[in-house]
């Protein structure tokens, strides 16, 4: 074991006003050893960790008497950081998109490239105007390709990766901002390619060809990876949004994003503009490929193309159905964060349970009960519950299958609130603000199903002397219909409170005849099923 305070004493030496005032409160001085009150014995390894310049108390690293020179050593360091993050973006190289061969022909028309190549237009009206159509096709693709994805890729997204190898933006997630755009970017290039390559072709033969020969390049890229690729984006582009969103408060990714706004090629588009890109072109697919079909004059093409839209056409269904699974998954998983079950012996007082016995009690997790799979969210919001002493502010959650009062806690000293980028889009602006505060939702009372649920309105008459308005009342029944629970709420408006009794009254209503139904299907079961 080493001792400390010979240590600290030799560099104490170099600090006399620091080492005198220790002198002033020693209790024990030996030749090369001093002790003094507080000191502890440690080991030698620590002794060297302790005496590091870094972690020693001195006259230079005592809180100053003004906390205002901190804030402004904070503003300088934080001015240079910004000069110097400015400084490593006027050293990015953004490559120009004219190199690509399609590029000229984005902003031509069919005949206009047909006379370039000194083609003589078919006299066949219908074929011409399919010829026009699948034109629109590849010069959509081109603008698609050219002035959005490689915008996004290299001026946006380079851009972030080139300041992150300078350890600028570290903490900035590319995939949450940008999600699969390279995969995006390379395959809507190959579609291009491949499109300019028939055209190429066809416009150099020096037979008037019948047609274009684009069957196999549609089918290739539509029952492949142009579809998939797109719907892998769009899952992700609520997300994203709202994740650029809680971005664009900071200053560091402010001037990023300026500095790559700025840029020509973006022609005056924003990110979120450029961000909805690709969703706009999946919905697009269709209509385009519905022109094509229209035009076409021989049968087996026509089914050809009639399938591939259907095909797109059933990917983007397919797709409004994940989104909505997604977002309804990540908000119940928000949820189970958010709301807090209490115990039994803490969410009734009228019940005495001993510490020795409170392990019998296993609630039910709320990963069980706010589960997903079966249950949906159809109305929540904010009233205000009449107690007999007071108004509490409370949430309600009015799920398929019951309701659910909380009261919202928020914690004022804001700490360990969630990082709002990591937040659910779908939640609403109060428990966003409920999360970012890092603030929760108690459980009132158990659960209310829906079939022991009575909802009635209390005429202004009868509680004015209260000072209540807009109120109506919640009714927890049992089974034996007798009221185990009531809850006199209050809403903002008269609207607001006919809307919570609508949509109350509908999910019964709903829920009642989802339980006739499976009553019914019981009944109609086999025989033998009984026996089981």
């Amino acid at each position: 074991m080493g001792l400390v305070p010979s240590d600290l004493t030799s560099l104490g030496q170099r600090n006399s006003g620091f080492y005198e005032h220790r002198r002033s409160s020693v209790v024990l001085n030996l030749p090369g050893l001093e002790v003094f009150p507080g000191d502890l014995l440690v080991s030698d390894g620590a002794a060297d960790y302790l005496c590091h310049p870094l972690l020693l108390l001195n006259s230079e690293s005592k809180k100053p008497r003004w906390p205002f020179s901190k804030r402004g050593v904070q503003g300088k360091d934080k001015h240079k950081r910004t000069s110097d993050m400015e400084n490593c973006l006027s050293s990015v190289k953004i490559t120009n998109f004219r190199g690509y061969d399609f590029y000229s022909l984005k902003d031509k028309t069919w005949d206009e490239v047909m006379e370039t190549h000194h083609k003589l237009l078919t006299n066949q009206l219908d074929l011409r105007k399919q010829q026009e159509a699948m034109w629109e096709l590849f010069t959509s693709e081109c603008t698609y390709f050219l002035d959005h994805l490689l915008v996004l890729k290299m001026i946006f997204m380079n851009t972030l990766k080139y300041l992150q190898t300078h350890e600028y933006l570290l903490d900035v997630d590319l995939w949450r901002l940008f999600a699969n755009l390279e995969e995006l970017t390379q395959t809507s290039l190959g579609f291009v390619n491949s499109l300019f390559g028939i055209i190429k072709d066809y416009a150099d033969a020096s037979e008037i060809s019948s047609s274009l020969d684009f069957i196999s390049v549609l089918t290739k890229y539509f029952r492949g990876s142009l579809c998939q690729s797109h719907q892998t984006y769009c899952l992700n582009y609520s997300a994203a949004i709202f994740y650029l969103e809680s971005l664009r408060q900071r200053d560091d990714f402010g001037i990023y994003l300026k500095w790559c706004e700025q840029n020509e090629q973006c022609r005056r588009l924003h990110l979120p503009e450029l961000l909805v890109a690709p969703l706009q072109r999946l919905t697009r697919y269709p209509l385009l490929l519905k022109n094509i079909w229209k035009r076409s004059m021989d049968s087996a093409e026509k089914i050809m193309i009639y399938s591939i839209k259907e095909k797109v056409e059933k990917s983007i269904r397919d797709l409004e159905g994940k989104v909505k699974w997604l977002d309804n998954f990540q908000k119940f998983r928000y949820l189970q964060e958010i709301i807090v079950w209490p115990p039994l012996w803490d969410r009734d007082k009228r019940f005495f349970i001993p510490e020795c016995l409170k392990h019998i009690f296993k609630e039910h997790t709320a990963e069980n009960i706010l589960s997903p799979t079966n249950r949906h969210l159809l109305y929540e919001g904010k009233l205000t519950l009449a107690e007999s002493t007071r108004f509490l502010d409370v949430y309600l959650f009015l799920f398929n299958d019951f309701l659910l009062v909380t009261k919202t806690k928020r914690n004022k000293k804001k700490l360990g609130g969630s990082d709002p980028g990591l937040m659910c889009p779908s939640l609403t602006p109060e428990l966003q603000a409920v999360i970012k505060e890092g603030g929760s939702c108690t459980v009132l009372d158990q659960p209310i199903p829906l079939d022991r649920l009575v909802v009635k309105s209390i005429e202004p008459l009868h509680v004015s002397v209260f000072g209540l308005r807009n109120a109506f009342l919640i009714q927890h029944e049992n089974r034996y219909r007798q009221c185990i629970a009531a809850f006199l709420l209050q809403a903002q408006t008269e609207n607001i409170k006919k809307t919570w009794m609508a949509q109350i009254t509908t999910a019964i209503s709903c829920f009642t005849k989802s339980q006739e139904t499976k009553k019914i299907s019981l009944f109609t079961l086999p025989a033998e099923s009984s026996e089981i």
